[in-house]
């Protein structure tokens, strides 16, 4: 089937909220899509985004059924277990914000029912699309440190999550899956600035290789900051996540410089900053998405990445509920 003959996906957004209608721009905007309904609490916003997108309003996900391929759920985070196995019931595939579930249980049993009912269950960690992640991907090679920094202004939207859920979930799942090594060993630290939640947190993981992970989040910083860093025997790398830019510092030389009145050494390095193609993150995901369904639809078969998402999602809540209950230090896997 060529490309102009495929099939049009119909696709909906569930949670028309600052995420919500940032999917709805991707969705828009894709030549092979049709959006065919924003759902949201709020009538007047679902109708107003609704009549600029050309698409249709409505205030229960449930109307969607039968009419949509793919959705797109971008609900405060105690409403996506119920949201989303309603929608995989109904045969739909369903890209749904981090975090996934408020339970590991949960998490389990919408991968079981997307696996009974032949459907994708994606969970959004955009930072996976970030094109300088994808290329460090490539680059990283027995790390030593790997030190993480996600730290921004608070925005009270957010104030229900803590800042585990909020922020530092993406660098988790980006530690686990740079690090080749189970976890053995994670401490943590937290505190409250703006909320009733955690806003701030600092954690270390200690890998059985014996690399160590230091990632700190923070909704009480005034300056934005989205950076990791990496020591390896052969490297440092250092990368920005906002302006999907790499650097790596390479050692060149080390030498003796002799003169009459000392002896000083002199260590050189070297540092390339590596070409990321830069893409929209959002979008390049809602991409990968869609592709996975139409390889599902015409195969019959669909590949989950459940084993990764439960992973990032159980280091997370076991990190949150460390820090609420001031447990500092937690051996790996938890009893």
């Amino acid at each position: 089937m060529g490309k102009r003959e495929q099939k049009r996906m119909r696709t909906g957004v569930i949670g028309a909220g600052h995420m919500g209608q940032y999917h709805i721009l991707v969705y828009a905007e894709l030549w092979d899509v049709d959006l065919v309904g924003i759902v949201d609490a709020d009538a007047g916003k679902a109708a107003r985004l609704a009549a600029q997108y050309d698409s249709q309003a409505f205030t229960d996900f449930r109307e969607l059924f039968g009419k949509v391929d793919v959705v797109s759920i971008a609900v405060p985070t105690p409403l996506h277990f119920e949201v989303t196995k309603e929608c995989l019931e109904a045969g739909i595939s369903v890209l749904v914000e981090k975090p996934l579930t408020s339970t590991l249980e949960e998490a389990r049993g919408l991968f079981r029912i997307a696996r009974e009912q032949n459907v994708v269950l994606h969970v959004g960690h955009v930072e996976r699309f970030n094109g300088a992640v994808q290329e460090l991907r490539k680059i990283v090679a027995n790390p030593i440190l790997v030190e993480s920094r996600r730290l921004g202004p608070f925005v009270p939207r957010v104030q229900h999550d803590t800042v585990i859920m909020d922020l530092m979930i993406h660098d988790v799942d980006i530690v686990l899956g740079l690090v080749d090594s189970e976890v053995r060993r994670i401490t943590a630290a937290g505190s409250r600035v703006h909320s009733a939640r955690s806003d701030v947190a600092n954690v270390q993981i200690v890998f059985e290789s014996g690399t160590v992970a230091n990632i700190t989040a923070s909704r009480a910083t005034e300056h934005k900051v989205r950076t990791l860093a990496i020591t390896q025997p052969d490297a440092y790398i250092f990368l920005d996540y906002t302006d999907q830019d790499i650097q790596i510092h390479r050692r060149a030389a080390a030498e003796y410089v002799l003169n009459r009145e000392s002896i000083r050494y002199r260590q050189e390095s070297f540092v390339e900053h590596l070409f990321v193609h830069k893409e929209n993150p959002l979008k390049s995901e809602i991409l990968h998405m869609l592709k996975a369904v139409r390889e599902a639809q015409q195969t019959g078969a669909v590949e989950l990445v459940e084993q990764d998402d439960v992973r990032s999602l159980a280091v997370a809540l076991e990190i949150e509920r460390m820090i609420e209950e001031g447990r500092p230090n937690l051996d790996w896997p938890p009893h």
